[in-house]
């Protein structure tokens, strides 16, 4: 019995100063739950992930300085009603959602990178995605 109670208390000792001193007592080390880790990293209204505007590529920063402005745009669909007929998006009335190229270097077309923009004026940025595969996956653009 006095082997194991010292064993007990040896094991224990060890334990205590095995672990680290962060300086603060009673404060979490841990990482936060996954579920509070998402509401951070994806919207709330659409549930897909954030994308910062310094985070689009060239093109893509580009295009989204010139829906601010209003333009001009390249490419002659620009501007045109994004129909959400893939269903990713919020759904929104018919023609809430307008749809901008970000040209692909290399590309001779379109290629599939775009920028949809909801709400009007359209110009107030606030409601963006962005799309690298050509409506497969979108990312929220965080204005």
């Amino acid at each position: 019995m006095k082997f194991a109670f010292a064993l007990a208390s040896l094991l224990l000792t060890f334990l205590v100063a095995c672990e680290p001193d962060t300086g603060k007592q009673g404060t979490q080390t841990t990482s936060p739950p996954a579920q509070v880790q998402q509401q951070v990293t994806k919207d709330p209204v659409s549930g897909l992930k954030w994308v910062s505007v310094a985070e689009l590529p060239r093109e893509g920063r580009q295009v989204y300085a010139l829906i601010g402005r209003g333009g001009p745009f390249r490419y002659s669909k620009d501007g045109a009603t994004f129909g959400n007929r893939e269903g990713i998006l919020p759904s929104r009335e018919r023609g809430y959602y307008r749809e901008y190229t970000v040209k692909t270097p290399g590309e001779g077309d379109r290629g599939a990178r775009r920028i949809i923009c909801g709400g009007q004026p359209v110009s107030s940025l606030g409601d963006c995605y962005y799309t690298a595969d050509h409506y497969r996956t979108f990312r929220r653009i965080r204005p």
